[in-house]
Protein backbone atom coordinates (compact mmCIF):
# COMPACT_ATOMS: atom_id res chain seq x y z
CA UNK A 1 0.00 0.00 0.00
CA UNK A 2 1.53 3.29 -0.96
CA UNK A 3 1.87 5.71 1.90
CA UNK A 4 -0.48 8.64 1.10
CA UNK A 5 0.46 11.95 -0.63
CA UNK A 6 1.24 15.06 1.08
CA UNK A 7 -1.58 18.00 0.93
CA UNK A 8 -0.58 21.06 -1.24
CA UNK A 9 -0.58 23.62 2.02
CA UNK A 10 -3.56 26.10 0.27
CA UNK A 11 -3.46 29.79 0.78
CA UNK A 12 -6.11 32.16 3.06
CA UNK A 13 -8.24 34.19 0.90
CA UNK A 14 -7.68 37.53 1.98
CA UNK A 15 -11.36 39.20 2.13
CA UNK A 16 -12.42 41.63 -0.62
CA UNK A 17 -11.42 45.32 -0.04
CA UNK A 18 -13.76 47.45 -1.05
CA UNK A 19 -14.03 50.93 -1.35
CA UNK A 20 -16.81 52.47 -0.16
CA UNK A 21 -16.07 55.78 -2.03
CA UNK A 22 -15.85 54.59 -5.42
CA UNK A 23 -18.58 52.68 -5.13
CA UNK A 24 -20.95 55.79 -4.02
CA UNK A 25 -19.64 58.04 -7.07
CA UNK A 26 -20.29 54.69 -9.00
CA UNK A 27 -24.15 54.23 -7.71
CA UNK A 28 -24.66 58.09 -7.88
CA UNK A 29 -23.35 58.14 -11.69
CA UNK A 30 -26.08 54.94 -12.33
CA UNK A 31 -28.95 56.95 -10.89
CA UNK A 32 -28.06 59.87 -12.99
CA UNK A 33 -27.82 58.17 -15.86
CA UNK A 34 -30.70 55.71 -15.76
CA UNK A 35 -33.13 59.06 -15.15
CA UNK A 36 -31.55 60.73 -17.71
CA UNK A 37 -32.78 57.76 -20.21
CA UNK A 38 -35.97 57.63 -18.23
CA UNK A 39 -36.62 61.59 -19.00
CA UNK A 40 -35.75 60.78 -22.33
CA UNK A 41 -38.02 57.85 -22.97
CA UNK A 42 -40.87 58.59 -20.93
CA UNK A 43 -40.70 62.04 -20.24
CA UNK A 44 -40.45 64.55 -17.16
CA UNK A 45 -42.07 62.60 -14.18
CA UNK A 46 -42.62 66.17 -12.68
CA UNK A 47 -45.07 67.47 -15.54
CA UNK A 48 -47.56 65.32 -14.72
CA UNK A 49 -48.14 67.22 -11.82
CA UNK A 50 -50.20 70.55 -11.04
CA UNK A 51 -48.94 73.78 -11.71
CA UNK A 52 -52.50 75.10 -10.56
CA UNK A 53 -55.62 74.00 -9.85
CA UNK A 54 -58.25 74.97 -11.44
CA UNK A 55 -61.60 74.37 -10.88
CA UNK A 56 -64.39 73.19 -13.45
CA UNK A 57 -66.54 76.08 -13.19
CA UNK A 58 -64.93 79.26 -13.02
CA UNK A 59 -66.67 82.58 -13.73
CA UNK A 60 -68.16 83.42 -16.96
CA UNK A 61 -67.22 85.85 -19.70
CA UNK A 62 -68.64 89.31 -18.74
CA UNK A 63 -69.73 92.36 -20.92
CA UNK A 64 -68.54 94.36 -17.50
CA UNK A 65 -65.53 93.14 -17.54
CA UNK A 66 -65.01 93.83 -21.02
CA UNK A 67 -62.86 97.08 -22.32
CA UNK A 68 -64.44 99.81 -23.74
CA UNK A 69 -63.81 102.14 -26.62
CA UNK A 70 -64.78 105.91 -27.85
CA UNK A 71 -66.16 105.21 -30.92
CA UNK A 72 -66.71 108.84 -31.62
CA UNK A 73 -63.31 110.47 -32.93
CA UNK A 74 -62.97 107.18 -35.13
CA UNK A 75 -66.61 107.23 -36.54
CA UNK A 76 -65.39 110.99 -37.38
CA UNK A 77 -62.47 109.71 -39.38
CA UNK A 78 -59.66 110.96 -37.00
CA UNK A 79 -56.87 108.36 -36.12
CA UNK A 80 -56.64 108.39 -32.03
CA UNK A 81 -55.64 106.09 -29.58
CA UNK A 82 -57.71 103.93 -28.64
CA UNK A 83 -60.14 105.86 -25.11
CA UNK A 84 -59.91 102.75 -22.95
CA UNK A 85 -62.12 102.92 -19.20
CA UNK A 86 -59.77 100.93 -18.14
CA UNK A 87 -56.21 100.74 -16.20
CA UNK A 88 -53.35 102.21 -19.06
CA UNK A 89 -51.93 99.59 -21.16
CA UNK A 90 -48.54 98.51 -19.92
CA UNK A 91 -45.43 98.79 -22.24
CA UNK A 92 -44.15 97.01 -23.50
CA UNK A 93 -54.12 67.03 -18.82
CA UNK A 94 -54.50 65.50 -16.54
CA UNK A 95 -57.13 64.00 -14.15
CA UNK A 96 -59.29 65.38 -12.09
CA UNK A 97 -58.40 66.38 -8.32
CA UNK A 98 -59.59 65.66 -5.29
CA UNK A 99 -61.23 68.68 -5.16
CA UNK A 100 -63.12 68.33 -8.76
CA UNK A 101 -60.16 70.74 -10.18
CA UNK A 102 -58.29 69.57 -13.20
CA UNK A 103 -54.37 69.48 -13.30
CA UNK A 104 -53.03 71.80 -15.63
CA UNK A 105 -49.61 73.27 -16.24
CA UNK A 106 -48.43 76.25 -18.66
CA UNK A 107 -44.91 75.88 -19.97
CA UNK A 108 -43.50 77.98 -22.30
CA UNK A 109 -40.52 80.35 -23.42
CA UNK A 110 -40.54 83.74 -25.18
CA UNK A 111 -43.01 83.84 -28.24
CA UNK A 112 -40.82 84.35 -31.46
CA UNK A 113 -40.91 87.52 -33.24
CA UNK A 114 -42.00 86.10 -36.44
CA UNK A 115 -44.15 83.47 -36.93
CA UNK A 116 -43.92 81.98 -40.55
CA UNK A 117 -47.54 80.76 -42.12
CA UNK A 118 -49.48 80.02 -44.86
CA UNK A 119 -51.09 83.11 -45.93
CA UNK A 120 -55.16 82.79 -46.83
CA UNK A 121 -56.19 84.54 -50.32
CA UNK A 122 -56.25 87.47 -51.30
CA UNK A 123 -59.77 89.57 -50.55
CA UNK A 124 -62.52 89.44 -52.33
CA UNK A 125 -62.88 86.45 -53.94
CA UNK A 126 -65.04 86.48 -57.72
CA UNK A 127 -68.52 86.77 -57.41
CA UNK A 128 -69.21 87.17 -53.38
CA UNK A 129 -69.54 91.20 -53.11
CA UNK A 130 -72.02 93.62 -53.94
CA UNK A 131 -72.39 97.26 -53.78
CA UNK A 132 -72.56 98.85 -50.67
CA UNK A 133 -72.69 101.87 -49.17
CA UNK A 134 -69.35 102.13 -47.90
CA UNK A 135 -67.83 99.62 -50.72
CA UNK A 136 -68.64 96.03 -51.28
CA UNK A 137 -71.08 94.05 -48.77
CA UNK A 138 -70.75 90.37 -48.56
CA UNK A 139 -72.92 87.33 -50.63
CA UNK A 140 -73.24 83.99 -51.01
CA UNK A 141 -72.14 83.37 -54.17
CA UNK A 142 -74.34 81.78 -56.91
CA UNK A 143 -72.13 77.82 -56.27
CA UNK A 144 -73.08 78.02 -52.78
CA UNK A 145 -69.71 79.70 -51.16
CA UNK A 146 -70.27 81.78 -48.25
CA UNK A 147 -67.69 83.90 -46.61
CA UNK A 148 -67.70 81.47 -43.42
CA UNK A 149 -66.14 79.11 -45.15
CA UNK A 150 -63.76 80.38 -48.14
CA UNK A 151 -62.62 83.28 -45.72
CA UNK A 152 -61.80 80.93 -42.56
CA UNK A 153 -58.55 79.73 -41.52
CA UNK A 154 -57.97 76.07 -43.07
CA UNK A 155 -57.63 73.77 -39.83
CA UNK A 156 -57.51 69.71 -39.91
CA UNK A 157 -58.66 68.96 -36.10
CA UNK A 158 -56.67 66.17 -34.17
CA UNK A 159 -59.77 64.24 -33.33
CA UNK A 160 -57.79 63.50 -29.63
CA UNK A 161 -56.79 66.70 -28.78
CA UNK A 162 -59.22 69.21 -27.39
CA UNK A 163 -59.39 72.65 -29.50
CA UNK A 164 -58.92 75.80 -27.86
CA UNK A 165 -59.30 78.94 -29.78
CA UNK A 166 -58.33 82.67 -28.81
CA UNK A 167 -59.85 85.72 -30.25
CA UNK A 168 -58.11 89.26 -29.97
CA UNK A 169 -60.39 91.90 -30.72
CA UNK A 170 -60.33 95.89 -30.54
CA UNK A 171 -58.03 96.14 -33.22
CA UNK A 172 -57.31 98.91 -36.42
CA UNK A 173 -57.10 102.03 -33.72
CA UNK A 174 -53.83 101.68 -32.46
CA UNK A 175 -51.02 100.84 -35.28
CA UNK A 176 -48.58 99.34 -32.59
CA UNK A 177 -50.87 96.88 -31.05
CA UNK A 178 -52.24 95.97 -34.07
CA UNK A 179 -49.28 95.17 -35.63
CA UNK A 180 -48.50 93.11 -32.88
CA UNK A 181 -51.48 91.18 -33.10
CA UNK A 182 -50.71 90.60 -36.69
CA UNK A 183 -47.05 89.58 -36.43
CA UNK A 184 -46.35 88.24 -33.20
CA UNK A 185 -49.22 86.02 -32.26
CA UNK A 186 -49.75 82.59 -34.16
CA UNK A 187 -52.08 82.39 -37.29
CA UNK A 188 -54.42 80.10 -35.44
CA UNK A 189 -55.15 83.02 -33.18
CA UNK A 190 -58.80 84.76 -34.86
CA UNK A 191 -58.81 88.47 -35.23
CA UNK A 192 -61.21 90.88 -34.75
CA UNK A 193 -61.52 94.54 -36.02
CA UNK A 194 -63.45 97.78 -34.94
CA UNK A 195 -65.72 98.88 -38.16
CA UNK A 196 -64.20 102.63 -37.73
CA UNK A 197 -60.76 101.65 -38.00
CA UNK A 198 -58.94 103.99 -40.72
CA UNK A 199 -57.31 101.88 -43.20
CA UNK A 200 -59.21 98.86 -41.94
CA UNK A 201 -59.32 97.05 -45.71
CA UNK A 202 -54.84 97.35 -45.40
CA UNK A 203 -55.20 96.15 -41.93
CA UNK A 204 -57.56 93.02 -42.30
CA UNK A 205 -55.64 92.13 -45.52
CA UNK A 206 -52.42 92.44 -43.47
CA UNK A 207 -53.00 90.02 -41.07
CA UNK A 208 -54.66 87.59 -43.92
CA UNK A 209 -50.90 87.80 -45.82
CA UNK A 210 -49.95 86.29 -42.19
CA UNK A 211 -52.61 83.35 -41.97
CA UNK A 212 -54.96 84.48 -39.49
CA UNK A 213 -58.74 84.76 -40.30
CA UNK A 214 -60.78 87.63 -39.30
CA UNK A 215 -64.03 89.14 -37.91
CA UNK A 216 -65.62 92.23 -38.02
CA UNK A 217 -67.07 94.21 -34.76
CA UNK A 218 -70.36 94.82 -34.86
CA UNK A 219 -71.24 98.08 -32.17
CA UNK A 220 -74.24 96.79 -30.56
CA UNK A 221 -76.47 98.72 -28.15
CA UNK A 222 -75.09 98.40 -24.52
CA UNK A 223 -77.11 99.19 -21.21
CA UNK A 224 -75.47 102.31 -20.37
CA UNK A 225 -75.14 104.53 -23.21
CA UNK A 226 -73.86 107.15 -21.63
CA UNK A 227 -70.91 105.28 -20.24
CA UNK A 228 -69.83 103.30 -23.43
CA UNK A 229 -70.07 105.00 -26.96
CA UNK A 230 -70.15 102.36 -29.29
CA UNK A 231 -70.75 105.29 -32.68
CA UNK A 232 -73.04 106.18 -34.71
CA UNK A 233 -74.15 103.24 -36.10
CA UNK A 234 -75.02 101.37 -33.36
CA UNK A 235 -77.09 98.14 -33.46
CA UNK A 236 -80.28 99.14 -31.56
CA UNK A 237 -82.87 97.65 -29.31
CA UNK A 238 -85.84 100.28 -30.00
CA UNK A 239 -84.66 100.84 -33.57
CA UNK A 240 -87.04 99.60 -36.46
CA UNK A 241 -85.93 96.33 -38.65
CA UNK A 242 -85.28 99.26 -41.95
CA UNK A 243 -83.04 101.38 -39.47
CA UNK A 244 -80.87 98.39 -38.07
CA UNK A 245 -80.39 96.86 -41.54
CA UNK A 246 -79.44 100.11 -43.20
CA UNK A 247 -76.47 99.99 -39.74
CA UNK A 248 -75.54 96.73 -40.49
CA UNK A 249 -74.96 97.09 -44.19
CA UNK A 250 -72.94 100.46 -43.99
CA UNK A 251 -70.58 98.74 -41.14
CA UNK A 252 -70.31 95.51 -42.99
CA UNK A 253 -69.49 97.18 -46.28
CA UNK A 254 -66.41 98.87 -44.45
CA UNK A 255 -64.18 96.07 -45.98
CA UNK A 256 -64.20 92.63 -47.32
CA UNK A 257 -62.59 89.41 -46.11
CA UNK A 258 -64.35 88.41 -42.96
CA UNK A 259 -65.71 85.00 -42.13
CA UNK A 260 -68.23 86.42 -39.60
CA UNK A 261 -68.47 89.06 -36.95
CA UNK A 262 -68.27 89.46 -33.46
CA UNK A 263 -69.94 92.21 -31.39
CA UNK A 264 -68.70 95.16 -29.48
CA UNK A 265 -70.43 95.57 -26.01
CA UNK A 266 -74.25 94.82 -27.29
CA UNK A 267 -75.78 93.53 -23.60
CA UNK A 268 -79.19 94.94 -24.14
CA UNK A 269 -79.20 94.85 -28.17
CA UNK A 270 -78.89 90.84 -27.26
CA UNK A 271 -81.87 91.17 -24.97
CA UNK A 272 -84.03 91.91 -27.70
CA UNK A 273 -85.89 89.23 -29.96
CA UNK A 274 -87.71 91.79 -31.93
CA UNK A 275 -84.63 93.53 -32.82
CA UNK A 276 -81.79 90.67 -32.78
CA UNK A 277 -83.83 88.69 -35.44
CA UNK A 278 -83.95 90.90 -38.72
CA UNK A 279 -80.17 91.06 -37.82
CA UNK A 280 -79.24 87.20 -37.98
CA UNK A 281 -81.70 86.51 -40.89
CA UNK A 282 -79.62 89.13 -42.67
CA UNK A 283 -76.07 88.10 -41.67
CA UNK A 284 -77.26 84.54 -43.07
CA UNK A 285 -78.50 85.91 -46.09
CA UNK A 286 -74.89 87.35 -46.75
CA UNK A 287 -72.88 83.86 -45.73
CA UNK A 288 -71.35 84.76 -42.12
CA UNK A 289 -71.49 83.61 -39.00
CA UNK A 290 -71.30 85.06 -35.64
CA UNK A 291 -69.35 84.70 -32.25
CA UNK A 292 -70.22 86.83 -29.09
CA UNK A 293 -68.23 87.64 -26.92
CA UNK A 294 -69.03 88.90 -22.74
CA UNK A 295 -72.87 88.84 -23.21
CA UNK A 296 -73.32 85.36 -22.29
CA UNK A 297 -74.45 82.15 -23.06
CA UNK A 298 -77.59 82.11 -24.32
CA UNK A 299 -79.25 85.58 -25.23
CA UNK A 300 -82.20 86.36 -26.98
CA UNK A 301 -79.88 86.86 -29.89
CA UNK A 302 -78.37 83.86 -29.59
CA UNK A 303 -81.46 81.83 -29.90
CA UNK A 304 -82.82 84.18 -32.87
CA UNK A 305 -79.43 83.58 -34.67
CA UNK A 306 -79.96 79.57 -34.35
CA UNK A 307 -83.54 80.25 -35.37
CA UNK A 308 -82.74 81.84 -38.54
CA UNK A 309 -79.74 79.37 -39.19
CA UNK A 310 -77.04 81.72 -38.64
CA UNK A 311 -74.20 79.73 -37.42
CA UNK A 312 -73.43 81.29 -34.25
CA UNK A 313 -71.59 80.26 -30.63
CA UNK A 314 -70.18 82.42 -27.84
CA UNK A 315 -66.62 82.82 -26.04
CA UNK A 316 -66.46 80.88 -22.75
CA UNK A 317 -64.35 83.72 -21.13
CA UNK A 318 -63.19 86.84 -21.13
CA UNK A 319 -59.31 86.20 -20.80
CA UNK A 320 -58.27 89.78 -19.64
CA UNK A 321 -60.44 91.23 -17.76
CA UNK A 322 -57.58 91.57 -15.54
CA UNK A 323 -54.60 92.94 -17.36
CA UNK A 324 -52.18 91.65 -14.96
CA UNK A 325 -49.88 88.79 -16.25
CA UNK A 326 -50.97 86.16 -13.91
CA UNK A 327 -54.65 86.57 -14.67
CA UNK A 328 -54.55 86.09 -17.81
CA UNK A 329 -52.40 83.28 -17.31
CA UNK A 330 -55.23 81.99 -14.75
CA UNK A 331 -57.78 82.14 -17.51
CA UNK A 332 -55.76 80.72 -19.98
CA UNK A 333 -55.53 77.60 -17.52
CA UNK A 334 -59.45 78.03 -17.41
CA UNK A 335 -59.78 77.39 -20.95
CA UNK A 336 -57.80 74.40 -20.89
CA UNK A 337 -59.95 73.28 -17.79
CA UNK A 338 -62.93 73.39 -20.12
CA UNK A 339 -61.52 72.34 -22.78
CA UNK A 340 -60.88 68.92 -21.32
CA UNK A 341 -64.60 69.13 -19.98
CA UNK A 342 -65.98 70.26 -23.19
CA UNK A 343 -63.67 69.17 -25.92
CA UNK A 344 -63.32 72.84 -27.29
CA UNK A 345 -62.91 76.52 -25.26
CA UNK A 346 -63.25 79.87 -26.85
CA UNK A 347 -61.56 82.33 -25.08
CA UNK A 348 -61.84 86.24 -26.03
CA UNK A 349 -59.45 89.20 -25.49
CA UNK A 350 -58.12 92.72 -25.93
CA UNK A 351 -55.00 94.33 -27.74
CA UNK A 352 -53.39 94.72 -24.60
CA UNK A 353 -49.88 94.21 -25.12
CA UNK A 354 -49.47 92.05 -21.46
CA UNK A 355 -52.54 90.27 -23.27
CA UNK A 356 -50.57 89.26 -26.38
CA UNK A 357 -47.56 88.40 -24.35
CA UNK A 358 -48.76 85.88 -22.73
CA UNK A 359 -51.09 84.05 -25.05
CA UNK A 360 -48.20 84.12 -27.21
CA UNK A 361 -45.83 82.70 -24.29
CA UNK A 362 -49.01 80.18 -23.56
CA UNK A 363 -49.53 79.08 -27.19
CA UNK A 364 -45.85 77.98 -27.60
CA UNK A 365 -45.83 74.77 -26.08
CA UNK A 366 -50.07 74.22 -26.60
CA UNK A 367 -49.74 70.68 -28.20
CA UNK A 368 -47.00 69.13 -25.99
CA UNK A 369 -49.68 69.57 -23.50
CA UNK A 370 -52.08 67.69 -24.81
CA UNK A 371 -54.24 70.61 -26.65
CA UNK A 372 -54.48 71.84 -30.10
CA UNK A 373 -54.58 75.91 -31.27
CA UNK A 374 -57.27 76.40 -33.30
CA UNK A 375 -59.12 79.25 -35.11
CA UNK A 376 -62.25 80.17 -34.25
CA UNK A 377 -64.09 79.31 -36.77
CA UNK A 378 -63.30 75.50 -36.68
CA UNK A 379 -64.10 75.75 -33.15
CA UNK A 380 -67.99 76.95 -34.10
CA UNK A 381 -67.61 73.97 -36.66
CA UNK A 382 -66.89 71.82 -34.70
CA UNK A 383 -69.59 72.69 -32.10
CA UNK A 384 -72.50 72.76 -34.92
CA UNK A 385 -71.71 69.28 -35.74
CA UNK A 386 -71.79 67.73 -32.39
CA UNK A 387 -75.49 69.67 -31.29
Amino acid sequence: MAPPKPQKHQKKKKPLQINHRLAAIAAFAFVVIAAGISIQMFGDPRAAGPHRIIALNPGAASAEAAPRVSFSDASAGTPTPMDINAPTMPEGPDGPGADGGVRVQVVGSAPSASLAASPLPHAPLAGMTEPGPNGMLPIVARDGRASSAVYARPFHADGNKPMIAIIIGGLGFNARATTQAIDELPAEVSLSFAPYSQDLQTWIDRARAKGHEVLLELPMEPFDTDADDTGPQTLLSTATAPQNQAHLEQLLSHAVGFFGVTNYQGARFATSSQASAPVAQQLKRRGLVFISTGIGQRTALSVEATRAGLGNTAADRIIDARQEADAIDDQLLNLEALALQNHSAIGAGFAYPVTMQQVGVWAQDISSRGYQLAPASAVLSARAAHR
